[in-house]
């Protein structure tokens, strides 16, 4: 990654100035010969975790379209991971949801073999939650405790377990919102709030894999080479690529995605009618999270924008000496546009389960390809130097 000391740092910026780096660097041959070892277990340890949380992301996208989010209406961190183990247990847990008003407004004819379909993909969801928290945890008190983690990385690493403690008290948050009132379902902003931070979470593991696959050395002299304006344009690209998905999960959160299945009008519209009428009767900032037309509207116009500032920023990277960035460039592009065909066959089938998720699996591929190009722009590898464009 580019790193310029009079510019605002992003949220994956390296932490620790280039001159503390530069400073270590005469001891090459220390750094290269000490760390490796450490690097290479806390990869793969990283790797696991991002598996998981991958994994974790895709199961809360099917616990979302089941919705199956509030079949658990207590936030038990330890007791809960024990089901029910009888039919009293059940019956117990189906009197408890059925004091809700999702089963009250809307699955009043639900039955209690129907509510065992949705209660195991919200038990499941928790429990990935409990297995990546516990994967973190056997992983970063072992590395410390063998004093294997390198300098520098201790606070990152611990700061991975902060989120993912922070994750699970969003995720009662989210849940919470749905309990009371006439809410059938999370409100949105609370469902962005926790697959946003999920996304952060996924990206920055994403991120620490990148750096600790190089040596320090390497990183330090890629740097030198780095491309300070593509590595800036591609941090702007990755932020906009958040903020899509942060509206994207305001289209999931209130099931905008099944309400206009035509493109590329809206029903016939190119501005969807009654955008601003709220039926709860909110003030009108209510409308840019609960009004399922101009929801999908603003997610639908982010998606061009996007597009075309993806395009801006493959143009810039055309340019760049080395062919491994380049190659990182044109497989966001390439998956930048297979997501605007998935995305646009979910508005067609008025979000079906299977096609939704598909399209939530591939933007979790696109994010991890837009942080991987960025890290090439601003540390390239130097044996792809190459001249010419491909």
């Amino acid at each position: 990654m580019a790193s310029n000391s009079g510019k605002n740092r992003s949220i994956f910026e390296e932490v620790g100035g280039e001159a503390a780096a530069l400073a270590r660097a005469p001891a090459a041959g220390v750094i290269a010969a000490a760390g490796m070892g450490a690097r290479r277990g806390i990869r793969l340890w990283l790797a696991a975790l991002f598996l998981l949380v991958a994994t974790m992301i895709a199961v809360g996208g099917m616990t979302r379209l089941t919705d199956s989010g509030l079949s658990i209406t207590e936030w038990r961190p330890i007791t809960g991971a024990i089901p029910p183990l009888n039919a009293a247990d059940w019956q117990e847990e189906f009197t408890k949801y059925q004091a809700i008003p999702e089963f009250q407004l809307q699955n009043s004819q639900m039955t209690l073999e129907e509510f065992k379909t949705i209660f195991w993909w919200e038990w499941g969801h928790r429990q990935f939650g409990r297995v990546i928290g516990l994967v973190w945890a056997l992983g970063f008190v072992g590395f410390l405790a063998t004093k294997s983690i390198p300098r520098g990385w201790t606070g990152r690493l611990l700061g991975l377990g902060a989120l993912g403690g922070l994750q699970g008290a969003i995720g009662w948050w989210m849940v919470s919102s749905g309990l009371t009132g006439d809410m059938v379902d999370v409100k949105s902003y609370r469902l962005a709030t926790h697959l946003g931070l999920a996304f952060i979470i996924l990206g920055l593991i994403a991120h620490y894999i990148f750096e600790l696959s190089r040596s320090e050395v390497d990183l330090i002299a890629a740097r030198r080479g780095g491309e300070g304006k593509l590595a800036r344009m591609s941090t702007g690209l990755m932020h906009f690529a958040f903020l899509q998905i942060l509206l994207g999960a305001l289209v999931a959160g209130i099931d905008a995605g099944r309400a206009f299945p035509t493109w590329p009008d809206m029903n016939g519209q190119f501005f969807p009618a009654d955008a601003f009428y709220v039926p709860s009767g909110g003030g009108v900032w209510h409308a840019f999270f609960e009004n399922p037309g101009l929801v999908q509207f603003m997610h639908r116009m982010s998606g061009y924008v996007l597009a075309l500032f993806a395009v801006v920023v493959w143009l810039r990277a055309r340019k760049s000496a080395y062919a491994s960035t380049r190659r990182a460039f044109h497989a966001v592009l390439v998956l930048l546009a297979l997501q605007i065909v998935i995305g646009i066959y979910t508005a067609l089938t008025a979000a079906q389960v299977h096609v939704a998720i598909t399209h939530q699996v591939t933007a979790v591929i696109l994010w991890v390809a837009i942080i991987r190009a960025r890290h090439l722009a601003g540390a390239p590898v130097a044996g792809s130097l190459r001249e010419g464009a491909l």
